[in-house]
């Protein structure tokens, strides 16, 4: 698939969520950037900002299973995974698959669970894949996972310890609407909800090969130096204490080319990686203890990075493959 051809059929699907996601066509294409890339997304935001409405108008327009896991405390691993029964008529054991397995699956309020139950997460965002009673069982292909969490409300929740965060691709906040963007949510959801009319845009395989098409894009030597240079800033940088992981590296050099995609171009640019360094890395950094005190945001080190870390490009022509 050319780029011109992903741009367009990425836009078609960005224009089918935003008919229920109003005013927040940046972080619709910063989800859909995820997908491109077979990423994990984190929504960090307060109730009622449409968390569980992106994820659905995602799973309609891409024509995916969806199901929704409601994490709390009592919330075993194998309510997540799925478990093996004994039939008593063949006697042999069979599994039940848990949600899980699903194409699209939304963890609501997933730092409301225990931390055995949020491990059982783990195997299936990294590896694509189970473990039950010894068996393996592989997830559908594509997979994402959409983790929700209040960041305000911290009563009764279990923190998320960084390897499950770093094992999210990007991290979003949607934020609320402005007021004529409100004024339109009341006046869309006055009969019915506009979810339920939104149909498919995009099949799985034509996303996969939209997936394809994004590792396709070129991303030139000196780009990937300036991605390697921005997140080494982050592991020397006074206020953090630990930077982030060549996992975030290939993260931003991975989102930088979907972005790309998106953009209608089949090359990085810098301004890929700038726009995307938030998002892909803020999450994964850990602040010093007196950053902390001072309420210093993980976005603000980001920004203070990229003024700090030089572009080095050459020649125009040197970013183009």
């Amino acid at each position: 698939m050319d780029s011109t051809g992903l741009s367009r059929q990425v836009a078609g699907v960005a224009e089918n969520v935003e008919r229920v996601i109003f005013g927040k066509h940046h972080e619709v294409e910063l989800a859909i950037v995820a997908l491109l890339c077979r990423g994990h997304i984190l929504v960090e935001d307060v109730p009622g900002t449409g968390k569980t409405v992106l994820a659905k108008a995602l799973a309609r327009s891409l024509g995916c299973s969806f199901r929704r896991i409601q994490f709390t405390p009592d919330l075993l691993p194998s309510d997540v995974t799925g478990v093996s029964i004994f039939n008593q008529q063949r006697s042999t054991f069979e599994f039940r698959a848990g949600p899980v397995m699903s194409q699209i699956v939304l963890a609501d309020e997933i730092n409301r669970a225990t931390p055995k139950t949020q491990s059982a997460l783990l195997e299936a965002m990294e590896e694509r894949q189970v473990t039950v009673d010894g068996t393996t069982y592989q997830l559908p292909d594509p997979f994402l996972v959409m983790a929700t969490q209040n960041p305000i409300e911290y009563e009764g929740t279990f923190p998320l310890p960084e390897a499950q965060l770093d094992r999210f691709f990007i991290r979003l906040q949607l934020g609320y609407p402005k007021p004529k963007e409100e004024v339109d949510i009341l006046d869309a959801q006055r009969v019915h909800h506009p979810l339920d009319s939104i149909g498919q845009v995009m099949s799985s395989d034509e996303l996969l090969q939209a997936q394809a098409g994004a590792r396709d894009v070129h991303i030139a030597e000196a780009v990937k130096q300036y991605v390697v240079a921005v997140v080494g800033a982050t592991r020397s940088h006074p206020d953090v204490y630990l930077g982030a992981s060549p996992r975030g590296s290939l993260a931003l050099a991975r989102a930088a080319q979907a972005y790309a995609a998106v953009r209608g171009r089949d090359y990085v640019m810098p301004d890929d990686v700038k726009a995307l360094a938030g998002p892909t890395l803020a999450h994964r950094l850990i602040l010093q203890p007196q950053a902390r005190l001072k309420d210093l945001a993980q976005t603000t080190v980001i920004a203070e990075v990229l003024a700090s870390v030089p572009v080095e490009l050459g020649s125009p022509t040197a970013l183009r493959a």
